[in-house]
């Protein structure tokens, strides 16, 4: 058998050796004490090992997701406590997505991994192929346990947050504040973005996409950091989280408790699958080895020729048998707020309903999840934008709607500034003809972060004061241009960096340049390892796509057209959510 077998009782020292070690022993007890005991066999821990043959424990690894670690570790004690094998199980805790990174690396040394859901081991494959590594062999049992995805509020807030049902729709519609941990690490937060696209209209895909940009206004990186911004969120707010973890939190005995609101709508499971990996299995390549050295050592080791003849259970049927155990403690897992393998089941923890949601769906879609982690990748990308804003003398022209072309624009751009985070960086430039000397551009406000409150009342007084700019022609040509020579000077590799020009018209400078001109000069800018794409928004019917699009093109960027006051809006997603396919969006 191989060195991952349990050793047999190994060959007891002679009784004469063992009393005289007893009486010296009890020599060194009574001097230093003035009284020896001996009481079942205590002494020492050597000789109560050697009584049921345990010279080695044999170690068992499981590393398992923080949210469940602390069950596992309690299972543990009693199944190594229980076992008559001499085992010891370790468990180690440990956020899935670590374990995930280090598992593809091919560094993870363990026998069991239990992650928050199932989508982690496609993770892992995606993760291991990006490192031109193989794919981990893993062997995936059925769950041990599962948990429901809903909504945490403060127990003094939830009677404001239920005045209507809780609901995806409300997180679409941005009329239930939420808060949604980094679905980068967290299992819940993935699993509740594709409850989100499920209830988002199949028809109008800007809808999620909008969605995921205002959950994107803040990440917290984890759970628990979520839950502590609930206290200082300006209006009452959820978290999008698990049964398990608003148990944990509330079994710590918090000063404020949770309250888990369940989606009406529906919700998903997130499952906890038992992985066994491949070192808990490779007895064969041991037992070789442990071959080899008895043909090279002889027989200096003659507990190892007994523990040959006479092995106890392979590591393999401890790995199985920890299983097994895990399986039967129901009771354990639904004291911590877990639910059975099938979704079922009745808990009573504070917070928590005890009965599980009827709506909950078992099977979560693992290849949809990876989609919506991309999308969420491109979307949530800190920006570094120079908003470059047409004010020629047509942008009072009126519009379909009786409204001023610069009077949609100042609606749309309120509406617009909304969507971004604080960590997105925005600055302002003017143009028209002729604004500033021989500029036709005009730099009203820097780049810099719209987390710098006094900055984004700057901007904000800018789009109020556009009205009173307007004059002269469109030098479109020259001022793309020049906001591309800016931000390329002070290029963030950090961030994505773009030129966003909005106009309501064609170039019209006759003292610029021409559009081949600079088409050229972009060219000669270009440089992939610094992409600076220029995004052109055309207002009304004398925009000239043609040439936007020739722009965007050459930039790697993307042009569009609006004309109705909520179109800013929506062009603005589209320009975020495409990143990944530009230039060749459908």
């Amino acid at each position: 058998m191989g060195r991952h077998s349990i050793k047999a009782p190994a060959k007891r020292p002679g009784r004469a050796l063992i009393l005289s070690l007893v009486a010296a022993l009890a020599v060194v007890g009574v001097v230093a004490t003035g009284v020896f005991l001996w009481v079942g066999g205590h002494l020492n821990p050597l000789f109560a090992a050697a009584e049921v043959g345990c010279l080695d424990n044999e170690q068992l690894v499981v590393v398992a997701d923080t949210s469940i670690a602390p069950a596992l570790t309690e299972i543990a004690k009693d199944f190594d406590a229980a076992s008559e094998a001499c085992v010891e199980t370790a468990v180690k805790a440990q956020d899935s997505a670590d374990t995930s990174a280090v598992l593809a690396s091919g560094s993870l040394v363990a026998d069991v991994w239990v992650p928050e859901s199932s989508v982690w081991l496609d993770r892992t494959v995606a993760t291991a192929v990006s490192l031109g590594q193989s794919a981990p062999e893993t062997q995936v049992g059925e769950p041990i346990a599962t948990t429901p995805v809903v909504f945490a509020a403060p127990a003094s807030r939830a009677a404001e947050i239920a005045t209507e049902p809780v609901t995806w729709a409300r997180v679409l519609s941005a009329t239930l504040p939420t808060i949604l941990p980094d679905p980068e690490a967290s299992s819940a937060s993935l699993a509740g973005l594709l409850a989100l696209r499920g209830h988002s209209s199949p028809d109008d895909p800007r809808q999620f996409a909008g969605a995921m940009i205002e959950l994107g206004k803040s990440i917290p990186a984890s759970t628990s950091a979520a839950f502590g911004s609930l206290a200082t969120a300006p209006q009452p707010s959820v978290v999008v989280t698990t049964e398990a973890q608003v148990a944990a939190y509330n079994l710590d005995e918090p000063a404020e408790t949770l309250v888990a609101a369940y989606p009406a709508d529906g919700t998903v499971l997130l499952d906890y699958p038992f992985v066994r990996l491949s070192a808990s299995g490779d007895e064969d390549a041991d037992g070789d080895a442990d071959a080899a050295a008895d043909d090279a050592g002889g027989d200096a080791d003659p507990a190892a020729d007994v523990a040959g003849d006479d092995a106890g259970p392979s590591h393999a049927d401890l790995v199985d048998a920890f299983e097994a155990a895990v399986r039967d403690a129901t009771d354990q897992l639904a004291a911590v707020g877990f639910r059975a393998a099938d979704g079922t089941g009745t808990i009573d923890v504070p917070g928590l309903a005890a009965e599980a949601p009827l709506a909950a769906e078992a099977n979560i879609d693992a290849a949809a999840q990876l989609e919506i982690l991309r999308a969420w990748g491109v979307l949530t990308l800190r920006s570094r934008m120079l908003a470059v804003i047409d004010v020629s003398g047509s942008m009072e022209e009126p519009a379909e709607n009786g409204l001023r072309r610069i009077d949609i624009f100042q609606q749309a751009a309120v509406g617009a500034m909304e969507k971004f985070s604080g960590e997105v960086e925005l600055g302002v430039w003017v143009f028209s003809t002729a604004r500033n000397g021989d500029l036709d551009y005009e730099d009203l406000s820097p780049i810099a972060p719209l987390a710098d409150l006094a900055h984004k009342q700057e901007i904000a007084g800018i789009i109020q004061s556009l009205p009173g700019r307007l004059g002269g022609a469109t030098g479109l040509y020259d001022t793309t241009l020049a906001a591309v020579k800016r931000v390329r000077e002070s290029y963030d590799p950090e961030k994505v960096n773009t030129v966003l020009v909005i106009t309501d018209g064609k170039n019209e400078d006759e003292n610029g340049i021409d559009l081949d001109t600079l088409l050229a000069e972009l060219a000669k800018l270009d440089d992939p390892a610094k992409p600076v794409a220029v995004i052109m928004i055309g207002f009304g019917p004398d925009t000239d796509l043609a040439a936007m699009q020739r722009i965007a093109q050459a930039t790697k960027g993307a042009a569009y057209s609006a004309s109705k006051p909520e179109d800013l809006g929506t062009v603005l997603v589209d320009a975020l959510s495409q990143r990944t396919c530009r230039p060749n969006c459908g």
